[in-house]
């Protein structure tokens, strides 16, 4: 399955929650997509999501389902290691 980033920027710093999460991935699991982990800006504002999914448009979806933004949507394709070398997503 596709690996993809997602850019999610907020108006007001974001409140994390189980509950929050919960309902993310109910929607997520409706639209076929897999939540994989964020990174979370030091001002709460930004988050860096990975995502499995089979395409950018169910992100889309599952997004505006969820009242998420999804500011840029990336598809992964390799790594770049410290080395210089490359592994497939």
């Amino acid at each position: 399955m596709p690996v993809f980033m997602i850019e999610r920027r907020f108006a007001d710093a974001l409140e994390v929650s189980a509950e929050a999460a919960d309902g993310v991935n109910q929607v997520n699991d409706e639209e076929g997509v897999r939540w994989l982990y964020s990174f979370l800006s030091a001002d709460k504002r930004k988050t860096y999501c990975l995502y499995e999914a089979p395409t950018a448009d169910a992100i889309r979806r599952a997004a505006v389902r969820a009242g998420l933004p999804a500011d840029v949507v990336v598809e992964l394709t390799a790594t770049v290691r410290p080395d210089g070398s490359l592994a497939a997503v």
